[in-house]
């Protein structure tokens, strides 16, 4: 696949989603560099905002299996992976799939189940399988998690552990949309009509395509270091009680890939690191005591972190 052609698809895949969803250009197009980079996103805003619609436009334009699953405090681990059945004219047990053998997973605010719920998720993000009673079950390819939660609610709600939030690879927030944004809203044909008319712009077999030669993109030696080293100072920094993980470095790595194939390069530059630092390790800080009483937030402590490390030219 040629550069101009995978660059074209990436493109086509963000603007596309763009019709459904007005204004929030940087999180639309960081949602894309997610999705192509094999990871999985967390939306965090207040209702309203476009974050389904985001989830579901995003799908649409993919022309992939989709499934919603409404986290609620009664939904059981077996609502998202399935259930063996017994089956009275066999008598043997059949496993039925849950809505988590798809490729393209709608996690309504993740935060409302229980931690034991929450945990279904983690082996199918991290390893892309499931384990049942029944055996292991490998899930299809592309599979990506796209959660969302309310940062304004209590009731009723979770905190996501950090065995969860290590695997969502970016942790972003849509904002309000301007004025302008808002009015083109109202004058819209309404959102079903709109979804409806939504047309896919790229099938399973190219995203798999595409997603093997944003693996070829190259890393110079001095950028890995680079990447591994403001992971790493995460580790070490003043008022940073754990900091980020190696599959942060990893996932760091991925999203850049993914943003030079989007500028169609086939090399990383450092600010495709530096664009999505940030979004891809502040989520992941336990910050210490004295962090919380300075009023120091994870985006501010990784901003803290860049200041203090040479950036490769």
């Amino acid at each position: 696949m040629e550069s101009s052609e995978l660059r074209k698809i990436l493109n086509d895949v963000k603007e596309n989603t763009a019709i459904l969803l007005k204004g929030a250009k940087s999180t639309l197009k960081k949602s894309v560099l997610t999705f192509f980079s094999g990871g999985h996103l967390l939306l965090e805003d207040v209702p309203g905002t476009g974050k389904t619609t985001l989830a579901k436009a995003l799908a649409k334009s993919l022309d992939m299996g989709f499934s919603r699953i409404q986290f609620t405090p009664d939904l059981m681990p077996a609502d998202i992976t399935g259930v063996s059945i017994y089956n009275q004219n066999t008598a043997n047990f059949e496993f039925r799939n849950g809505p988590i053998f798809s490729n393209i997973i709608l996690a309504d605010e993740i935060n409302r189940a229980s931690p034991r719920t929450q945990s279904a998720l983690l082996e199918a993000m991290g390893e892309g399988q499931v384990s049942t009673d029944s055996g292991q079950f490998i899930l299809k390819k592309p599979f990506f998690v796209i959660a969302t939660q309310n940062n304004v609610e209590s009731k009723g709600t979770y905190t996501l552990p950090e065995s969860q939030m290590d695997r969502f690879t970016m942790k972003l927030s849509l904002g309000y949309v301007s004025i302008e944004d808002e009015i083109k809203i109202l004058e819209g044909n309404g959102f079903l009509e709109a979804f409806e008319n939504l047309k896919p712009v790229v099938n399973a077999e190219k995203v798999v395509e595409a997603m093997k030669e944003i693996d070829k993109i190259e890393v110079s030696g001095e950028l890995k270091q680079f990447i591994v080293e403001v992971v790493n100072a995460t580790r070490r920094a003043e008022g940073i009680k754990v900091g980020a993980s190696p599959r942060a470095s990893l996932n760091l790595m991925k999203i850049a890939q993914v943003s030079a194939a989007m500028e169609g390069r086939k090399y990383i530059v450092p600010d495709d690191i530096l664009e999505n630092t940030v979004d891809v390790l502040a989520h992941r800080l336990i910050l210490d005591s004295s962090a919380y009483v300075t009023g120091v937030s994870g985006e501010t402590a990784v901003l803290n972190v860049l200041e203090k490390i040479k950036v490769p030219t």
